[in-house]
């Protein structure tokens, strides 16, 4: 196993605070989508998985049609998604993806939190080098699903690793490539049962248990800000 699944491993048991917020930024996500590429999923891909996402974390269906009918709205709140860099305490890489209205805000609260948690937010861009973009599917898995062969056929998609986690298969490879794996998968009527962009890191930093409940104290004051939708970090 490479990478992939050492970060999915690492990340598997750690979720979103609250369903409450959980809803809240995946409502963002489908109104962000769905300004950008229609309120159809049927023609709007990346609304199409973000529905399945939602499906995933138990949200109603009535939240995601107030977040459609948020976006089309002539009144609707304005996200845009900005993504800030910082380095946590020892020395931990830190990268912020961020749905927000009104970014002044939200570097301030960004800059108030690596403050308190020992780190220091930086310039964008600036842990670039340290990770890959990649997309990353979760597939249902049933005894009708040869692994060897879905692995073969993906190849031609260019993906970095494909592999079984108990029920369910995930698929990582470039973020650019998502548009064809997710035509594949529904094509072969593969269940998707959840879609993201994620930055994995090219290598992991290892800190000692007192070290990581320090960076741990950071990534919690940042995955509480409203604003804030993924957070991702080098430490092992």
């Amino acid at each position: 196993m490479g990478r992939a699944f050492e970060y999915r491993k690492a990340r598997k048991l750690k979720r979103w605070g609250n369903m409450a917020r959980t809803f809240t930024r995946i409502g963002k996500e489908i109104e962000m989508a769905v300004k950008a590429g229609g309120p159809d999923p049927a023609s709007n891909l990346r609304l199409r998985l973000l529905m399945q996402n939602a499906k995933n974390e138990s949200m109603p269906k009535e939240n995601v049609e107030r977040a459609i009918k948020r976006a089309i709205s002539k009144d609707t709140t304005d996200y845009k998604e900005v993504v800030y860099d910082g380095k946590g305490p020892h020395g931990i890489a830190v990268v912020v993806e961020t749905a927000t209205d009104n970014p002044t805000r939200t570097v301030a609260n960004l800059r108030a939190a690596f403050v308190r948690g020992k780190g220091e937010l930086g310039t964008m861009g600036m842990n670039d080098f340290l990770f890959e973009r990649k997309c990353s599917f979760v597939v249902a898995y049933n005894d009708s699903i040869d692994m060897d062969e879905l692995e073969l056929e993906l190849c031609d998609y260019d993906i970095d690793e494909v592999f079984r986690d108990e029920d369910e298969i995930m698929i990582y490879a470039d973020f650019k490539n998502y548009g064809p794996i997710s035509k594949y998968l529904e094509d072969h009527n593969l269940e998707i049962k959840s879609f993201k962009f994620e930055r994995i890191p090219l290598t992991m930093r290892e800190l000692t248990a007192e070290e990581q409940e320090d960076v741990n104290g950071l990534l919690e004051r940042l995955e509480n800000d409203d604003d804030v939708v993924n957070v991702f970090h080098n430490m092992a």
